[in-house]
């Protein structure tokens, strides 16, 4: 299925992973959440973009 960018920006922007728990957060432009909801947890990362190519 091939991706266009509208995709790409739903799927992947703006979406912080919680490490301890991988609850997933969906916050606005620029912005990291302060902690989990789900753990309460502070440590937060990007969600990774998946890497397609041979």
């Amino acid at each position: 299925m091939a991706r266009f960018p509208e995709a790409e920006n739903r799927l992947f922007a703006n979406i912080w992973v919680c490490m301890a728990c991988n609850a997933r957060h969906r916050m606005g432009v620029g912005k990291k959440p302060k902690r989990c909801r789900k753990c309460k947890s502070t440590r937060m990362r990007l969600k990774n973009k998946v890497k397609t190519g041979a």
